[in-house]
Protein backbone atom coordinates (compact mmCIF):
# COMPACT_ATOMS: atom_id res chain seq x y z
CA UNK A 1 0.00 0.00 0.00
CA UNK A 2 1.54 3.35 -1.03
CA UNK A 3 2.42 5.90 1.64
CA UNK A 4 0.01 8.84 1.89
CA UNK A 5 1.70 12.25 2.02
CA UNK A 6 0.34 15.72 2.66
CA UNK A 7 2.27 18.35 0.68
CA UNK A 8 1.89 21.92 2.01
CA UNK A 9 2.96 24.53 -0.55
CA UNK A 10 1.27 27.84 -1.33
CA UNK A 11 2.96 28.14 -4.76
CA UNK A 12 0.52 26.22 -7.03
CA UNK A 13 3.11 25.51 -9.73
CA UNK A 14 5.67 24.08 -7.29
CA UNK A 15 2.93 22.16 -5.51
CA UNK A 16 1.81 20.59 -8.78
CA UNK A 17 5.38 19.75 -9.81
CA UNK A 18 6.33 18.08 -6.52
CA UNK A 19 3.00 16.23 -6.36
CA UNK A 20 3.51 14.76 -9.83
CA UNK A 21 7.13 13.80 -9.12
CA UNK A 22 6.22 12.08 -5.84
CA UNK A 23 3.25 10.34 -7.47
CA UNK A 24 5.57 8.93 -10.15
CA UNK A 25 7.71 7.48 -7.35
CA UNK A 26 4.77 5.60 -5.85
CA UNK A 27 3.39 8.00 -3.22
CA UNK A 28 -0.20 9.15 -2.80
CA UNK A 29 -0.12 12.93 -2.40
CA UNK A 30 -2.69 15.40 -1.10
CA UNK A 31 -1.73 18.95 -2.01
CA UNK A 32 -2.63 21.68 0.50
CA UNK A 33 -2.31 25.40 -0.21
CA UNK A 34 -2.02 26.35 3.48
CA UNK A 35 -1.10 24.94 6.87
CA UNK A 36 -4.71 25.25 8.00
CA UNK A 37 -5.93 23.17 5.06
CA UNK A 38 -3.25 20.52 5.72
CA UNK A 39 -4.14 20.20 9.42
CA UNK A 40 -7.83 19.96 8.62
CA UNK A 41 -7.11 17.13 6.19
CA UNK A 42 -4.76 15.42 8.65
CA UNK A 43 -7.48 15.36 11.30
CA UNK A 44 -9.61 13.06 9.14
CA UNK A 45 -7.00 11.28 6.98
CA UNK A 46 -4.57 8.46 7.72
CA UNK A 47 -1.62 10.29 6.16
CA UNK A 48 1.81 8.91 7.05
CA UNK A 49 3.94 12.04 6.49
CA UNK A 50 3.63 15.81 6.11
CA UNK A 51 5.94 17.77 3.77
CA UNK A 52 5.73 21.52 4.24
CA UNK A 53 7.46 24.67 3.11
CA UNK A 54 8.53 26.96 5.95
CA UNK A 55 7.58 30.21 4.23
CA UNK A 56 3.79 30.03 3.93
CA UNK A 57 1.20 32.74 3.97
CA UNK A 58 -0.71 32.52 7.24
CA UNK A 59 0.45 29.61 9.40
CA UNK A 60 4.11 28.90 8.60
CA UNK A 61 5.82 25.51 8.45
CA UNK A 62 7.19 25.78 12.02
CA UNK A 63 3.65 26.25 13.31
CA UNK A 64 2.54 23.24 11.27
CA UNK A 65 5.17 21.11 13.03
CA UNK A 66 4.01 22.25 16.45
CA UNK A 67 0.33 21.72 15.66
CA UNK A 68 0.91 18.20 14.33
CA UNK A 69 2.69 17.33 17.58
CA UNK A 70 -0.05 18.96 19.70
CA UNK A 71 -2.67 16.90 17.83
CA UNK A 72 -0.99 13.78 19.18
CA UNK A 73 -0.49 12.37 15.67
CA UNK A 74 2.70 10.34 15.32
CA UNK A 75 3.23 11.65 11.80
CA UNK A 76 6.72 12.79 10.77
CA UNK A 77 7.04 16.27 9.31
CA UNK A 78 9.72 17.28 6.81
CA UNK A 79 10.24 21.01 6.22
CA UNK A 80 11.65 22.76 3.17
CA UNK A 81 13.73 25.86 3.90
CA UNK A 82 15.49 28.44 1.81
CA UNK A 83 19.15 27.79 1.03
CA UNK A 84 21.37 28.70 3.98
CA UNK A 85 18.49 29.14 6.43
CA UNK A 86 20.22 27.02 9.08
CA UNK A 87 18.63 28.88 12.01
CA UNK A 88 15.18 28.20 10.59
CA UNK A 89 16.03 24.52 10.09
CA UNK A 90 17.18 24.18 13.72
CA UNK A 91 13.99 25.89 14.89
CA UNK A 92 11.97 23.41 12.83
CA UNK A 93 13.77 20.45 14.39
CA UNK A 94 13.10 21.87 17.84
CA UNK A 95 9.43 22.16 16.91
CA UNK A 96 9.35 18.44 16.14
CA UNK A 97 10.34 18.18 12.48
CA UNK A 98 11.81 14.82 11.52
CA UNK A 99 14.12 16.32 8.86
CA UNK A 100 14.62 19.33 6.62
CA UNK A 101 15.87 19.92 3.09
CA UNK A 102 16.88 23.13 1.37
CA UNK A 103 15.73 24.77 -1.83
CA UNK A 104 16.00 24.22 -4.70
CA UNK A 105 14.45 20.84 -4.01
CA UNK A 106 16.26 17.79 -5.37
CA UNK A 107 13.47 15.22 -5.71
CA UNK A 108 15.83 12.28 -5.23
CA UNK A 109 17.17 13.79 -2.00
CA UNK A 110 13.61 14.52 -0.94
CA UNK A 111 12.59 10.88 -1.47
CA UNK A 112 15.56 9.69 0.59
CA UNK A 113 14.48 11.99 3.44
CA UNK A 114 10.88 10.74 3.16
CA UNK A 115 11.92 7.08 3.30
CA UNK A 116 14.24 7.74 6.24
CA UNK A 117 11.45 9.45 8.18
CA UNK A 118 8.95 6.69 7.36
CA UNK A 119 11.44 4.00 8.43
CA UNK A 120 12.07 5.80 11.72
CA UNK A 121 8.33 5.92 12.36
CA UNK A 122 7.98 2.22 11.49
CA UNK A 123 10.77 1.43 13.95
CA UNK A 124 9.00 3.36 16.71
CA UNK A 125 5.75 1.53 15.91
CA UNK A 126 7.54 -1.81 16.11
CA UNK A 127 9.15 -0.94 19.44
CA UNK A 128 5.75 0.10 20.78
CA UNK A 129 4.17 -3.11 19.49
CA UNK A 130 6.84 -5.20 21.20
CA UNK A 131 6.44 -3.24 24.42
CA UNK A 132 2.70 -3.83 24.39
CA UNK A 133 2.93 -7.49 23.40
CA UNK A 134 5.60 -8.36 25.96
CA UNK A 135 4.52 -9.28 29.46
CA UNK A 136 4.79 -6.03 31.41
CA UNK A 137 4.38 -6.14 35.16
CA UNK A 138 3.16 -3.04 36.94
CA UNK A 139 1.81 -1.77 40.21
CA UNK A 140 1.17 1.92 40.46
CA UNK A 141 3.94 3.61 38.47
CA UNK A 142 6.30 0.66 38.99
CA UNK A 143 6.70 -1.05 35.62
CA UNK A 144 9.02 -3.57 34.04
CA UNK A 145 9.32 -6.59 31.78
CA UNK A 146 12.35 -8.20 33.44
CA UNK A 147 11.83 -11.43 35.31
CA UNK A 148 12.94 -9.88 38.60
CA UNK A 149 10.43 -7.02 38.27
CA UNK A 150 7.60 -9.36 37.34
CA UNK A 151 8.24 -11.28 40.55
CA UNK A 152 8.49 -8.09 42.60
CA UNK A 153 5.28 -6.59 41.20
CA UNK A 154 3.45 -9.89 41.73
CA UNK A 155 4.41 -9.91 45.42
CA UNK A 156 3.42 -6.26 45.86
CA UNK A 157 0.07 -6.85 44.16
CA UNK A 158 -0.73 -9.84 46.38
CA UNK A 159 0.23 -8.14 49.64
CA UNK A 160 -1.55 -4.86 48.77
CA UNK A 161 -4.96 -6.36 49.55
CA UNK A 162 -3.90 -7.27 53.09
CA UNK A 163 -3.18 -5.19 56.17
CA UNK A 164 0.12 -6.85 57.08
CA UNK A 165 3.22 -4.75 57.70
CA UNK A 166 5.60 -4.59 54.73
CA UNK A 167 9.34 -3.88 54.83
CA UNK A 168 10.73 -2.57 51.53
CA UNK A 169 14.47 -2.96 51.07
CA UNK A 170 16.82 -1.96 48.31
CA UNK A 171 19.37 0.60 47.24
CA UNK A 172 18.59 4.29 47.27
CA UNK A 173 16.53 5.33 44.26
CA UNK A 174 14.98 1.93 43.50
CA UNK A 175 11.43 3.19 44.13
CA UNK A 176 10.64 2.31 47.74
CA UNK A 177 8.29 5.25 48.35
CA UNK A 178 6.66 4.71 44.94
CA UNK A 179 6.04 1.10 45.96
CA UNK A 180 4.65 2.17 49.32
CA UNK A 181 2.18 4.52 47.63
CA UNK A 182 1.21 1.75 45.20
CA UNK A 183 0.50 -0.58 48.13
CA UNK A 184 -1.74 2.09 49.64
CA UNK A 185 -3.54 2.89 46.38
CA UNK A 186 -4.42 -0.77 45.77
CA UNK A 187 -5.52 -1.47 49.35
CA UNK A 188 -8.91 -1.10 51.02
CA UNK A 189 -7.45 2.02 52.65
CA UNK A 190 -6.96 3.87 49.37
CA UNK A 191 -9.55 6.54 50.23
CA UNK A 192 -7.88 7.24 53.57
CA UNK A 193 -4.62 9.21 54.18
CA UNK A 194 -1.17 8.12 53.08
CA UNK A 195 1.33 9.72 55.48
CA UNK A 196 5.10 9.52 55.00
CA UNK A 197 8.03 10.51 57.21
CA UNK A 198 11.78 10.07 56.85
CA UNK A 199 13.15 8.72 60.12
CA UNK A 200 16.64 10.03 59.33
CA UNK A 201 15.49 13.60 58.78
CA UNK A 202 14.63 14.51 62.40
CA UNK A 203 16.39 14.23 65.77
CA UNK A 204 14.92 11.76 68.27
CA UNK A 205 12.84 14.19 70.38
CA UNK A 206 11.29 15.83 67.30
CA UNK A 207 10.66 12.50 65.60
CA UNK A 208 8.79 11.23 68.67
CA UNK A 209 6.60 14.32 68.59
CA UNK A 210 6.05 13.89 64.83
CA UNK A 211 4.98 10.26 65.22
CA UNK A 212 2.87 10.43 68.37
CA UNK A 213 2.01 14.11 68.72
CA UNK A 214 2.43 16.23 71.85
CA UNK A 215 0.40 18.26 74.29
CA UNK A 216 0.84 21.90 75.06
CA UNK A 217 3.73 22.49 77.45
CA UNK A 218 5.24 19.05 76.93
CA UNK A 219 8.57 20.70 76.13
CA UNK A 220 10.02 24.08 75.21
CA UNK A 221 8.20 25.63 72.24
CA UNK A 222 5.24 23.23 72.62
CA UNK A 223 2.79 26.14 72.64
CA UNK A 224 -0.19 24.11 71.48
CA UNK A 225 -1.36 20.53 71.10
CA UNK A 226 -0.07 18.72 68.02
CA UNK A 227 -1.63 15.72 66.29
CA UNK A 228 0.96 13.03 65.48
CA UNK A 229 1.41 11.21 62.19
CA UNK A 230 -0.10 7.99 63.57
CA UNK A 231 -3.31 9.88 64.28
CA UNK A 232 -3.21 11.68 60.93
CA UNK A 233 -2.84 8.34 59.14
CA UNK A 234 -5.71 6.78 61.09
CA UNK A 235 -7.60 4.45 58.76
CA UNK A 236 -4.86 4.75 56.13
CA UNK A 237 -1.20 3.94 55.65
CA UNK A 238 1.83 5.21 57.55
CA UNK A 239 5.11 5.00 55.64
CA UNK A 240 8.31 5.18 57.68
CA UNK A 241 11.22 5.68 55.31
CA UNK A 242 14.78 4.95 56.45
CA UNK A 243 13.47 2.87 59.35
CA UNK A 244 17.00 1.61 59.92
CA UNK A 245 17.94 5.10 61.18
CA UNK A 246 15.24 5.08 63.88
CA UNK A 247 16.95 5.98 67.20
CA UNK A 248 17.33 3.01 69.52
CA UNK A 249 15.56 4.86 72.34
CA UNK A 250 12.47 5.39 70.20
CA UNK A 251 12.20 1.82 68.96
CA UNK A 252 10.37 0.37 72.02
CA UNK A 253 7.80 3.18 71.81
CA UNK A 254 7.14 2.37 68.15
CA UNK A 255 6.92 -1.34 68.99
CA UNK A 256 4.33 -0.67 71.70
CA UNK A 257 2.26 1.51 69.36
CA UNK A 258 2.19 -1.28 66.80
CA UNK A 259 1.38 -4.00 69.31
CA UNK A 260 -1.28 -2.13 71.28
CA UNK A 261 -2.56 -0.08 68.32
CA UNK A 262 -2.56 2.95 70.58
CA UNK A 263 -0.34 6.03 70.89
CA UNK A 264 0.31 8.42 73.76
CA UNK A 265 1.22 12.02 72.82
CA UNK A 266 4.41 13.40 74.35
CA UNK A 267 3.55 14.96 77.71
CA UNK A 268 0.13 13.32 77.75
CA UNK A 269 -1.40 10.70 80.05
CA UNK A 270 -4.10 9.38 77.74
CA UNK A 271 -3.97 6.64 75.12
CA UNK A 272 -5.44 7.18 71.66
CA UNK A 273 -6.53 4.24 69.52
CA UNK A 274 -5.19 4.21 65.97
CA UNK A 275 -5.79 1.97 62.98
CA UNK A 276 -2.92 2.22 60.51
CA UNK A 277 -1.28 -0.07 58.00
CA UNK A 278 2.50 0.24 58.44
CA UNK A 279 4.92 0.19 55.50
CA UNK A 280 8.62 0.75 56.17
CA UNK A 281 11.69 1.05 53.99
CA UNK A 282 15.45 0.97 54.37
CA UNK A 283 18.62 0.64 52.33
CA UNK A 284 20.46 -0.77 55.37
CA UNK A 285 21.01 -4.43 56.20
CA UNK A 286 18.63 -4.76 59.15
CA UNK A 287 19.70 -8.35 59.81
CA UNK A 288 23.21 -7.06 60.48
CA UNK A 289 21.81 -4.18 62.55
CA UNK A 290 19.88 -6.67 64.70
CA UNK A 291 23.01 -8.79 65.13
CA UNK A 292 24.99 -5.73 66.27
CA UNK A 293 22.15 -4.65 68.61
CA UNK A 294 21.59 -1.40 66.69
CA UNK A 295 18.03 -2.46 65.90
CA UNK A 296 15.61 -4.31 68.16
CA UNK A 297 14.91 -7.86 67.07
CA UNK A 298 11.28 -7.80 68.25
CA UNK A 299 10.62 -4.60 66.28
CA UNK A 300 12.31 -6.08 63.22
CA UNK A 301 9.90 -9.04 63.17
CA UNK A 302 6.94 -6.73 63.79
CA UNK A 303 7.67 -4.55 60.74
CA UNK A 304 8.95 -7.38 58.52
CA UNK A 305 5.85 -9.56 58.21
CA UNK A 306 6.38 -9.42 54.44
CA UNK A 307 9.74 -8.29 53.11
CA UNK A 308 10.02 -7.08 49.50
CA UNK A 309 13.40 -6.37 47.95
CA UNK A 310 13.40 -3.84 45.12
CA UNK A 311 16.09 -4.73 42.57
CA UNK A 312 18.70 -2.20 41.42
CA UNK A 313 18.22 -0.88 37.90
CA UNK A 314 21.48 -2.44 36.64
CA UNK A 315 19.95 -5.93 37.10
CA UNK A 316 16.74 -5.16 35.21
CA UNK A 317 18.00 -5.44 31.62
CA UNK A 318 15.86 -3.65 29.03
CA UNK A 319 13.61 -2.18 31.72
CA UNK A 320 16.00 0.77 31.47
CA UNK A 321 14.64 1.61 28.02
CA UNK A 322 11.01 1.03 29.01
CA UNK A 323 11.40 3.41 31.96
CA UNK A 324 13.35 5.91 29.84
CA UNK A 325 10.50 6.11 27.29
CA UNK A 326 8.02 6.46 30.16
CA UNK A 327 9.96 9.42 31.55
CA UNK A 328 10.42 11.00 28.12
CA UNK A 329 6.65 10.92 27.54
CA UNK A 330 6.00 12.26 31.03
CA UNK A 331 8.45 15.18 30.89
CA UNK A 332 7.74 16.04 27.24
CA UNK A 333 4.04 16.46 28.00
CA UNK A 334 4.71 18.34 31.24
CA UNK A 335 6.93 20.86 29.44
CA UNK A 336 5.16 20.83 26.04
CA UNK A 337 8.38 19.76 24.32
CA UNK A 338 8.01 17.81 21.03
CA UNK A 339 10.29 14.95 22.12
CA UNK A 340 9.10 11.50 21.05
CA UNK A 341 11.98 9.13 21.78
CA UNK A 342 15.74 8.65 21.57
CA UNK A 343 18.32 7.66 19.01
CA UNK A 344 19.85 4.20 18.94
CA UNK A 345 23.16 5.65 20.19
CA UNK A 346 21.41 7.25 23.16
CA UNK A 347 19.68 3.95 23.95
CA UNK A 348 23.06 2.19 23.85
CA UNK A 349 24.44 4.72 26.35
CA UNK A 350 21.55 4.02 28.73
CA UNK A 351 22.08 0.26 28.51
CA UNK A 352 25.83 0.59 29.10
CA UNK A 353 25.53 2.80 32.20
CA UNK A 354 25.50 1.09 35.61
CA UNK A 355 22.94 3.51 37.15
CA UNK A 356 24.29 3.77 40.71
CA UNK A 357 21.42 6.16 41.47
CA UNK A 358 18.91 3.66 40.06
CA UNK A 359 15.47 4.80 38.81
CA UNK A 360 15.85 8.21 40.46
CA UNK A 361 19.04 8.85 38.47
CA UNK A 362 17.37 7.69 35.24
CA UNK A 363 14.38 10.00 35.80
CA UNK A 364 16.74 12.92 36.46
CA UNK A 365 18.73 12.14 33.31
CA UNK A 366 15.60 11.97 31.14
CA UNK A 367 14.18 15.19 32.56
CA UNK A 368 17.47 16.93 31.76
CA UNK A 369 17.62 15.44 28.28
CA UNK A 370 14.06 16.47 27.42
CA UNK A 371 14.78 20.00 28.59
CA UNK A 372 18.05 20.36 26.66
CA UNK A 373 17.54 18.45 23.41
CA UNK A 374 17.31 20.50 20.23
CA UNK A 375 15.63 17.67 18.34
CA UNK A 376 12.60 15.43 18.50
CA UNK A 377 14.75 12.51 19.65
CA UNK A 378 17.22 12.53 22.52
CA UNK A 379 20.85 12.11 21.44
CA UNK A 380 23.85 10.99 23.54
CA UNK A 381 24.96 14.63 23.83
CA UNK A 382 21.71 15.45 25.65
CA UNK A 383 22.52 12.96 28.42
CA UNK A 384 24.63 13.81 31.48
CA UNK A 385 28.37 13.35 31.01
CA UNK A 386 28.44 10.50 33.52
CA UNK A 387 26.06 8.57 31.24
CA UNK A 388 27.50 9.19 27.78
CA UNK A 389 31.10 9.99 28.79
CA UNK A 390 32.16 7.49 31.46
CA UNK A 391 35.38 8.29 33.33
CA UNK A 392 37.10 5.33 31.71
CA UNK A 393 36.66 4.17 28.12
CA UNK A 394 36.32 0.68 29.53
CA UNK A 395 33.02 -0.54 30.98
CA UNK A 396 34.92 -2.82 33.35
CA UNK A 397 36.30 -1.48 36.66
CA UNK A 398 40.02 -1.94 36.89
CA UNK A 399 40.66 -2.16 33.15
CA UNK A 400 43.36 0.07 31.75
CA UNK A 401 42.01 3.00 29.78
CA UNK A 402 44.51 2.42 26.94
CA UNK A 403 44.15 -1.36 26.89
CA UNK A 404 43.16 -2.69 23.46
CA UNK A 405 41.38 -6.03 23.59
CA UNK A 406 40.01 -8.59 21.13
CA UNK A 407 36.22 -8.68 20.91
CA UNK A 408 36.07 -12.16 22.47
CA UNK A 409 37.93 -10.90 25.54
CA UNK A 410 35.66 -7.85 25.83
CA UNK A 411 32.65 -10.17 25.69
CA UNK A 412 34.15 -12.50 28.31
CA UNK A 413 34.88 -9.65 30.72
CA UNK A 414 31.43 -8.17 30.30
CA UNK A 415 29.66 -11.49 30.89
CA UNK A 416 31.71 -12.12 34.04
CA UNK A 417 31.16 -8.54 35.20
CA UNK A 418 27.37 -8.85 34.89
CA UNK A 419 27.37 -12.35 36.40
CA UNK A 420 29.18 -11.16 39.51
CA UNK A 421 27.16 -7.92 39.71
CA UNK A 422 23.96 -9.95 40.23
CA UNK A 423 25.57 -12.17 42.84
CA UNK A 424 26.04 -15.19 40.61
CA UNK A 425 22.33 -15.49 39.79
CA UNK A 426 22.32 -17.04 36.31
CA UNK A 427 18.69 -16.18 35.56
CA UNK A 428 19.22 -12.49 36.35
CA UNK A 429 22.54 -12.40 34.49
CA UNK A 430 20.97 -14.00 31.41
CA UNK A 431 18.12 -11.44 31.52
CA UNK A 432 20.54 -8.50 31.70
CA UNK A 433 22.78 -9.90 28.95
CA UNK A 434 19.91 -10.84 26.65
CA UNK A 435 20.98 -14.49 26.58
CA UNK A 436 19.03 -17.62 27.35
CA UNK A 437 20.14 -19.45 30.48
CA UNK A 438 21.63 -22.42 28.60
CA UNK A 439 23.81 -20.15 26.48
CA UNK A 440 25.04 -18.33 29.58
CA UNK A 441 25.77 -21.66 31.27
CA UNK A 442 27.87 -22.75 28.28
CA UNK A 443 29.78 -19.46 28.31
CA UNK A 444 30.53 -19.76 32.02
CA UNK A 445 31.77 -23.31 31.51
CA UNK A 446 33.94 -22.04 28.65
CA UNK A 447 35.34 -19.36 30.98
CA UNK A 448 35.88 -22.02 33.67
CA UNK A 449 33.33 -20.53 36.05
CA UNK A 450 30.75 -22.65 37.82
CA UNK A 451 28.38 -22.29 40.76
CA UNK A 452 29.10 -24.14 43.96
CA UNK A 453 27.05 -24.10 47.18
CA UNK A 454 25.08 -21.07 46.10
CA UNK A 455 28.22 -19.08 45.40
CA UNK A 456 30.79 -18.81 42.64
CA UNK A 457 33.93 -20.91 42.23
CA UNK A 458 36.59 -20.04 39.68
CA UNK A 459 38.46 -23.04 38.28
CA UNK A 460 42.11 -22.91 37.41
CA UNK A 461 44.57 -20.37 38.78
CA UNK A 462 43.02 -17.17 37.41
CA UNK A 463 41.88 -14.56 39.93
CA UNK A 464 38.14 -13.85 39.26
CA UNK A 465 38.59 -10.22 40.28
CA UNK A 466 41.50 -9.55 37.99
CA UNK A 467 39.33 -8.30 35.13
CA UNK A 468 36.84 -6.35 37.22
Amino acid sequence: MPSRLILVEDDPDLREFLSSQLFRRGYEVFGAASGEEALGHLATDSATLVLTDVALSGMNGIDVCRRVWEMGRDVPVIVVTGHGSLDVAVEALRAGAADFITKPVDVDVLCIAIERALQARALRDEVQRLRESATTASIGSMVGQSEVMQRTCAILSRVAATDVSVLLTGESGTGKEVSARALHQQSRRAERPFVAVNCAALPEHLLESELFGHERGAFTDARSDRVGLFARANGGTLFLDEIGELPLGLQPKLLRALQERTVRPVGGDREEEVDVRLVTATNRDLDAAVASHDFREDLFYRINVVGVHLPPLRTRGNDVLILAHHFIDKFARATSRPVVGMTERAAACLLAHSWPGNVRELANSMERAVALTAFSEITPEDLPDRVHKPNSPSAFPGAEARELLPMAEVERRHILFVYRSVGGNKSQAAQVLGLDRKTLHRRLEQYQVESASGGERRLGNVDPTAET
